[in-house]
């Protein structure tokens, strides 16, 4: 007897438990990430009404936007929609006792997780994949939309905080880095132009930063080129050429989701070369690995809840539970962010701390539930 208990509960993988757990983990799946991402956009419907009312957007432009938001959402929300369908899934196979069967046919709750272990690792794979894949185009074409034609602004960025380019006043300004936490321009280049687009001068700026009115300047190289071909030189305060706010240029940066790992990861050296900091960018490089991780983080924590009888089985509960694991981990992991794009922490630290925490957590729960 005892025999046939050890060999049952070392069950080879594919078999008719494993398909009939991997079924119902989907179905639910399928639902809750469906509801969870229509959650996502009504929310982030009633955070832009107010721009949309006020510009009078037609119903083709909002359309459209939601529907290059579509990704974005579905990446930020796959996580919930993991953990609430393992709770879901096994607490409704525990209220039934079908867990109870299991157990006493010598299968242990690990091996009965494991199909489930599984189907989160392929999550967090194809998270990854998404991120890289779909979500910076479609992102970065939503936030075209908001920006052009909500938000009604003309695109002048190119490649998010560093290397902004914009049209001035018979000039072109380039920036080297834009600092939204302090408001700070770094590395600006003015370059002069006449009439028919000739270069007649540059100006140099190393730093300039917003007093509340405008954007101001202590130091100031002005190059001037004479009509005989020669190059001089003075030192100046002229006004920085700018008319665009703090708000405005944050508007018109790319956000880091707007990148791919590798377009990230190139960047962050460009800014290096130019010997300007790119911390808070390498923590956003870490994050998009650490982030897509937590599917399967969660599920570790959301196995020993399911199984129990008393809390298992009600979507309510499912929902409730899986919300306040959520929320732990979204404080976490905002906090440990904030450390280290201020340089309180290590870049790598701060992305993956939250995951390490979550880890050992479920790791415990996991090994102790027998």
């Amino acid at each position: 007897m005892m025999t046939s208990r050890v060999r049952i509960g070392f069950l080879p993988l594919g078999g008719i438990l494993d398909r009939y757990l991997t079924q119902g983990f989907l179905r639910v799946f399928a639902i809750s990430l469906l509801w969870s991402t229509a959650l996502f956009v009504v929310v982030e419907f009633f955070d832009i009404i107010g721009s949309l009312i006020a510009t009078d957007v037609s119903i083709w432009t909002i359309v459209r936007y939601f529907f290059y938001k579509a990704p974005i959402a579905i990446s930020r929300v796959i996580a919930f929609a993991t953990l609430f369908s393992t709770l879901f899934s096994l607490g409704m196979l525990a209220r039934a006792q079908e867990v109870i069967a299991m157990r006493s046919s010598g299968i242990s709750v690990q091996r009965i997780a494991l199909p489930l272990l599984i189907l989160s690792l392929v999550v967090c794979l194809g998270t990854f994949f998404w991120n890289e894949t779909l979500v910076p185009i479609f992102t970065r074409q939503a936030q075209m939309i908001y920006k052009n034609e909500i938000k009604k602004r003309q695109q002048k960025s190119l490649y998010g905080t560093a290397d902004i380019w914009m049209r001035g006043d018979g000039s072109f300004v380039n920036v080297d880095n834009f600092d939204a936490t302090t408001h700070t321009l770094r590395g600006v280049t003015v370059f002069l132009l006449d009439r028919d687009f000739s270069l007649r001068g540059l100006i140099e700026i190393p730093v300039a930063k917003w007093n509340g009115l405008g954007w101001k300047t202590e130091k100031a190289t002005e190059w001037r080129i004479m009509k005989d071909g020669k190059v001089m030189s003075e030192k100046d305060t002229a006004a920085v050429p700018i008319t665009d706010s703090p708000e405005d240029l944050k508007l018109l940066a790319l956000g880091a989701e707007e990148f791919t790992f590798f377009d990230l990861q190139k960047m962050i050296a460009d800014m290096r070369n130019k010997g300007m900091d790119a911390t808070r960018y390498e923590v956003d490089l870490q994050s998009k690995l650490a982030l897509p991780m937590i599917s399967c983080l969660v599920v570790l924590i959301a196995i020993p809840f399911a199984l129990k009888k008393q809390m298992s089985g009600s979507m309510a509960l499912s929902f409730g539970i899986a919300g306040l694991i959520a929320f732990g981990y979204w404080v976490l992991a905002a906090f440990c962010l904030s450390l280290g794009k201020s340089a309180a922490l290590p870049p790598w630290v701060s992305a993956w701390v939250p995951n390490a925490v979550f880890l050992m957590i479920g790791l415990f729960f996991f090994t102790a539930e027998e």
